[in-house]
């Protein structure tokens, strides 16, 4: 079987409506804290890819029970304190950024040391970014070189709580140390710059004692030890990480309409809509709701044949930080010159995607000028390609590879683009959804 794909021919005009698998930072948080639940928690539209799948296999190594029907998902939850499990437990995070850096945190109180280990990409990542902040409530942790996985955990029973400074806008480092200070007697103080708040939230929805107040630069949040969560049942949003891509294909696409059914638009996640309408984007929101803390809608985006460069704020980084290697595209088809920057945090992702996105706008013909934070394309809204592109070592990373499938169907050329499995790590049926707008 081909590990690669080969693209030739634009996609043609399409008007549809889809559903996208559920949300990713959702589903993974979700597995989390209803192995700390009491009872059992039921999940619809859980995402199923090897990123939960990961997060799945590690609660089970934990000793909580889990059952998978069809759409369905439970998890037999044992309390707060029901981990039960054998020495030398090693855990595999496999590729994902999130289970990998959330779990230090939950296990900060283990008696028996605990490996967390991944794949060649995660094991790359800078895990000392949670392990100093953690290592500040008393447990202990040893990484290889000082900074990368395999990571051991020598968790402590006399847990102190601590004061920290989040000011990276990084989601899973707040989240590892809000989870610690779950598990901590005292009370444990974070200010946090602006980024994603679904741990937040499902914590509120649970009414655990954890108090959050908002500023517009940062948050103030105060964690108490937590002594019993109920069980949780959930139906995932889809997640609009897995969307963006084809909000980028519509707009790109002549003539073309599509409607993304039940989106998560939690407004720490949208900062994509928000720069691509500033750039001429047509994107609405319609039959808005609130649901379990969340804030869902559907997503209709229309066609935009003009437009327009930006030169981005900094402000919106956090809440797109996922999505710029697809809005660069955007960037690539706009008139004028669009400005990137603050971005560094980019390159400590799955691949180095700053890099990667200069890359594949290179290749394509987009004039580009990148350093180590920043990048400006200036864009070519004739750009019409006619040459061969290759796609490949790209640390398998899953958003290189559906960035690069978008620029094929919506620019032409012909595309050979490799490691088309990296798509399984956090939306396996990218391509099937695709071809239902064929």
């Amino acid at each position: 079987m081909s590990k690669f794909i080969t693209i030739k021919d634009k996609i043609k005009s399409f008007n549809k409506k889809i559903k996208i698998s559920g949300d990713k930072s959702i589903s993974i948080r979700w597995v989390l804290f209803s192995s700390l639940s009491t009872g059992i928690s039921s999940a619809k539209n859980l995402l199923m890819s090897e990123d939960v799948l990961a997060a799945i296999n590690a609660i089970k190594k934990l000793g909580i029970k889990v059952a998978q029907k069809k759409n369905i998902c439970k998890i037999y939850g044992q309390g707060v304190d029901g981990y039960k499990y054998k020495k030398n437990l090693v855990i595999d995070a496999k590729n994902s950024g999130t289970l990998g850096r959330l779990l230090p945190g939950l296990l900060i109180n283990t008696p028996n040391p605990i490996k967390l280990i991944g794949d060649k990409s995660l094991s790359k990542r800078d895990f000392k970014r949670i392990s100093d902040p953690l290592s500040k409530f008393g447990a202990r942790f040893k990484l290889k070189k000082n900074k990368n996985l395999p990571l051991t955990i020598y968790g402590s029973q006399n847990l102190k709580p601590i004061r920290y400074y989040e000011n990276k806008g990084s989601a899973q480092c707040k989240s590892a140390v809000i989870l610690a200070g779950m598990r901590t007697e005292g009370e444990t103080k974070i200010k946090a710059k602006k980024s994603r708040n679904h741990t937040e939230l499902l914590t509120k929805y649970l009414k655990l004692p954890v108090k959050i107040k908002t500023n517009k630069n940062y948050d103030l949040i105060k964690i108490q030890k937590v002594k019993t969560i109920n069980n949780l049942n959930y139906e995932i949003p889809s997640d609009i990480s897995s969307g963006s891509f084809f909000i980028v294909l519509t707009i790109l696409s002549k003539n073309s309409q599509l409607i993304i059914k039940n989106v998560n638009i939690n407004p720490t996640r949208t900062g994509i809509i928000t720069i691509l309408k500033k750039m001429g984007a047509n994107i609405k929101f319609e039959n808005r709701k609130k649901y379990n803390g969340e804030k869902v809608a559907d997503i209709l985006i229309k066609n935009s044949p003009t437009l327009k460069s930006i030169n981005c704020p900094v402000s919106l980084n956090s809440g797109a930080i996922d999505e710029f290697l697809v809005i660069f595209l955007i960037a690539a088809k706009a008139e004028g010159i669009s400005y990137f920057k603050n971005l560094g945090e980019l390159n400590q992702k799955e691949s180095p995607r700053l890099t990667w996105g200069a890359k594949i706008l290179s290749q394509m013909g987009i004039k580009t000028k990148v350093t180590n934070h920043s990048i400006k394309i200036y864009g070519n809204p004739n750009l019409k390609l006619d040459k061969k592109i290759v796609i490949k070592n790209y640390l398998k990373d899953h958003r290189v590879f559906m960035t690069s499938v978008v620029a094929a169907l919506s620019f032409g050329g012909e595309w050979e683009i490799h490691d088309k499995d990296s798509v399984k790590t956090s939306f396996p049926n990218f391509l099937k959804i695709l071809n239902q707008l064929k």
